[in-house]
């Protein structure tokens, strides 16, 4: 991992990946993508780590794609910029994968791909000065891939304005619309955050992978298929030590 460009750091579970381009507002380079994508391969795969936080070093929790990049992607093939793009969808998967919880906290400035990052994450605490947007359409662009999450956060309507007119949210108003868990005011930000994260860090991991995994593939399936995918999920609940230890406990209270 390139620890010039994200931070990482575990504390009693809690796994924290911090962008590290605080000088551009931690714009998301093709590097810090690859860095973010090992980050979290590594966090599937370490058994100390229960939850992941994602945050922006400075100012800013991320602005958006490096300009510089983008711009001279221009002269690129199509496939090669298909192939460009896809290192960030690879992270959004990624991301809905881990089976385990991602918190994003946002201060600052959320925007275009930054605000795909955050909303591509599981929980989002933010100040309450902070803002979020997809302004993507003001530079002849198009948020293409964080369509798909957007949509389902909160419809067809309000997905179209906020893509067609760029505009930026505050936080309160991301709340409204449920883009975002939780609005705190700035000073309270950290106390919030590290509450969030140290309840998930103690909860049982098992049962946060399985409610993780049946949010999610309820995409697309029927009234009937889903409640058939959670008595699935009921039944390989009950089976684990989890849940044994955690029942047998409350019984002998």
């Amino acid at each position: 991992m390139t620890e010039s460009l994200l931070l990482r750091e575990l504390d009693r579970g809690v796994l924290t990946l911090t962008l590290n381009r605080p000088d551009k507002r931690n714009a998301l380079s093709g590097a810090l993508i690859d860095a973010l994508a090992t980050g979290i391969a590594d966090a599937e795969l370490d058994a100390n780590v229960r939850v992941v936080c994602l945050r922006g070093a400075g100012k800013d929790f991320c602005a958006g794609a490096d300009l510089r990049e983008l711009l001279d992607s221009a002269d690129h093939s199509l496939a090669e910029n298909e192939a460009d793009a896809l290192r960030l969808g690879r992270l959004f998967l990624a991301l809905r994968a881990l089976p385990k919880p991602v918190v994003a906290v946002i201060q600052g400035r959320a925007l275009a791909g930054g605000a795909g990052l955050a909303t591509a994450c599981d929980l989002v605490v933010a100040a309450e000065s902070a803002s979020i947007g997809y302004p993507e359409i003001r530079r002849g662009f198009v948020p293409a891939m964080v369509t798909t999450m957007l949509r389902r956060l909160v419809g067809e309507r309000v997905a179209f304005d906020l893509i067609a007119t760029g505009r930026v949210l505050s936080a309160s108003e991301a709340l409204e619309l449920g883009l975002v868990s939780r609005v705190v005011q700035e000073p309270a930000l950290q106390d919030e955050a590290t509450k969030v994260l140290a309840g998930l860090a103690e909860t049982s991991s098992t049962a946060l992978a399985l409610s993780k995994q049946l949010l999610y593939e309820q995409d697309g399936l029927s009234f009937a298929q889903g409640i058939a995918l959670g008595a699935r999920v009921n039944a390989a609940a009950r089976a684990t030590p989890d849940f044994k230890s955690a029942i047998a406990a409350f019984l002998d209270r």
